[in-house]
């Protein structure tokens, strides 16, 4: 019987953990992320896509834990930067770089762009690897605008400069319920969970 019990968050990232336990938490199953073992080798995100991230990360988790694993990437795409910084969203100001320099350099380099012009969109893709050998993906986006300064003290990432026209809220300003119901993220983990549903609902 293909069964899942447990259901491992391939993240150490705290923000993320809340963000996406938050929509998983009626499976019925326990939730893990990767804090719970501190030895676990920091995987090389060296793929050319989200896809490929996703899933080296889900893949390296399942082998090292032997369970389910739950992967995500995600990428801002700057229409005016050519779709930059993309794949390399979380290390665009240098490897180690803080939220607040990704931002900044964000900003620096839109200075000047005219507004008709500040079109972006937030990208996630999130993978599933089953102990039985099944991997799947799922992905979500949503549309903005980056605006010429940081708005807001909630979120992370880029969440203070991406401002959502619909809710007239940068992701920043908005409470986690709020984000969660419209997020990229949020669009690409609730595709999961239904594939989940489905699987933890199946009687074989």
């Amino acid at each position: 019987m293909r069964e899942v019990k447990d259901l491992l968050l391939a993240t150490m990232n705290r923000d993320k953990v809340t963000e996406i336990a938050g929509l998983v938490k009626d499976l019925g199953i326990n939730v893990l992320d990767l804090t719970a073992y501190p030895e676990f080798p920091e995987v090389e995100e060296g793929g050319e896509s989200l896809e490929e991230n996703s899933l080296l990360k889900a893949r390296e988790s399942f082998k090292y834990t032997g369970l389910t694993a739950m992967a995500d990437d995600t990428g801002l795409f700057v229409d005016a930067l050519d779709g930059e910084p993309g794949v390399f969203s979380s290390r665009f100001a240098g490897e180690n770089a803080s939220y607040d320099d990704n931002c900044r350099l964000l900003l620096e380099k839109m200075h000047g762009v005219p507004d008709p012009e500040r079109s972006a969109r937030f990208t996630c893709v999130v993978a599933l690897v089953f102990p039985w050998g099944d991997e799947k993906l799922f992905k979500g986006e949503v549309e903005g605008i980056i605006l010429g300064e940081s708005r807001g003290q909630k979120g992370f990432g880029y969440d203070p400069v991406f401002y959502h026209q619909p809710s007239g809220k940068t992701f920043a300003e908005m409470d986690l319920e709020e984000k969660n119901a419209l997020s990229h993220r949020a669009i690409a983990v609730r595709k999961a969970v239904l594939y989940l549903t489905e699987v933890v609902n199946r009687k074989s």
